[in-house]
């Protein structure tokens, strides 16, 4: 068995997200403890009781889903799981990337909320509302949703932002240009072409002034090489250097998620396990049409650490 963690992005994220955990484990409690102080603010009690609107914000929803995250890892890790011994690689689905970061030993608890809670503010702020938007492509391959794009930009931004399974394409930019995408990719075909509901648009070159936001962050934050490497979402390919991973988490602002290639080269090189860590099953979803001949397994719950712990120890 060869195995990969994968940690969820925005979306993934709902109230009483990491409850039972904090209920059960003392080390779960301890992290979302330490975002909380690391933020100033009482994170946790958004994550647990809402309002949903509130836990939805682009700078709650980021820190949140890392917290989940790491309060499982470290569960893991008091259960005797030794992540460098056990797993062979570490990605995240955007933000999910420091999530990744920090389970590796990459970043600390404190520097991933700092980082992420001046992400979410940085891609908030680079766009005025209203002025951007995302929208799903479905049943229309990467290349496809990638010339419907550049079709619909017309003198606007109009991009590909993620690439997250067959089929499924998110493109991201002006209002306007994706709203045209849309109708262009019925008219070629699309099953499905839906606006979604986010504050902005995100991974596309609209976020160039959140991507300086972030290089200034990111220089001054600590960042060690990951015990074990991390695909990154940006290049589909495994890096361990410390300044590389520096360099990469600022281009991912407003270059393409490409988490299906991530799956595909992971899965062509050897890996059979595929362990989502943190809030939900999106990701899980995506490994069972990318890499069909693999395992996928969501681990957010009690019973689901139970489960894998006696899946790595058997």
């Amino acid at each position: 068995m060869t195995i990969a963690f994968t940690f969820p992005g925005q979306g993934s994220q709902g109230v009483g997200m990491g409850k039972a955990l904090a209920d059960a484990f003392p080390e779960a409690k301890a992290v979302f403890d330490e975002v909380d102080e690391a933020l100033g603010q009482k994170l946790s009690d958004v994550m647990w009781t809402g309002p949903e609107e509130t836990l939805t914000l682009t700078a709650n929803a980021q820190p949140a889903l890392m917290a989940v995250s790491l309060a499982t890892m470290r569960v893991l890790e008091a259960r005797g799981l030794d992540l460098a011994g056990s797993v062979s690689f570490v990605a995240g689905h955007s933000l999910g990337e420091y999530s990744a970061l920090a389970a590796a030993g990459s970043l600390d608890i404190a520097t991933a909320a700092k980082l992420l809670r001046v992400r979410g503010d940085a891609m908030q702020d680079a766009v005025p509302a209203g002025q951007g938007a995302m929208a799903a492509l479905l049943g229309l391959e990467f290349d496809v949703a990638a010339e419907v794009a550049e079709a619909a930009a017309q003198g606007e931004v109009c991009q590909a932002a993620n690439d997250n399974a067959p089929g499924q394409v998110v493109v991201s930019g002006h209002l306007a240009a994706v709203e045209r995408a849309v109708e262009i990719a019925k008219a070629r075909g699309a099953r499905r072409a839906v606006m979604l509901p986010v504050s902005a648009p995100f991974h596309c070159s609209l976020m160039g002034p959140a991507a300086d936001k972030m290089a200034e962050a990111l220089a001054n934050a600590e960042i060690r090489s990951p015990v074990v490497p991390l695909v990154a979402n940006v290049l589909a390919r495994p890096i361990t250097d410390a300044n590389e991973i520096r360099d990469r988490l600022v281009q991912q602002v407003t270059g393409t998620v490409r988490w299906r290639e991530s799956i595909t080269w992971l899965a062509d090189n050897g890996v059979d396990t595929f362990v989502e860590v943190g809030t939900g099953k999106v990701l899980t979803g995506m490994v069972k049409r990318i890499a069909k001949e693999a395992t996928g397994m969501a681990v957010n719950s009690p019973e689901d650490i139970d489960a894998l712990m006696e899946k790595i120890s058997g």
